[in-house]
């Protein structure tokens, strides 16, 4: 199994930034897919970006060229950084550990709070 151990997450302006962490650790295949979800209340969990382990991204619309999704292999750590953030980018995101799309392993969740 992998465990995944996330950091960052707290209450920013909007307009500021936050960088969220997650840390992974147990059986990791070589071959995997990283990424975050978030959860507003009364919203549907929503895929926010994924990491290959190969460096390919994706990204969903609402978060394109304001969020950046990174891994450094080496540390089984992959990175959000969030830049331009609004008050609708609030909600609960969760790292996650996929293989052959299938998610096998999900963070504690970490709260992000875009207020003024």
């Amino acid at each position: 199994q992998v465990q995944l151990v996330e950091a960052g997450g707290g209450l920013v302006q909007p307009g500021g930034s936050l960088r969220l962490s997650c840390a992974a650790s147990g059986a990791i295949s070589s071959i995997n897919v990283m990424g975050w979800h978030r959860q507003a209340p009364g919203k549907e969990r929503e895929l926010v970006a994924s990491i290959r382990s190969d460096g390919g991204t994706n990204y969903a619309d609402s978060v394109k060229g304001r969020f950046t999704i990174s891994r450094v292999n080496a540390k089984n750590t992959v990175y959000l950084q969030m830049n331009s953030l609004k008050p609708e980018d609030t909600a609960v995101y969760y790292c996650t550990y996929s293989v052959t799309s299938h998610i096998y392993s999900w963070g504690q969740g970490t709260q992000v709070t875009v207020s003024s």
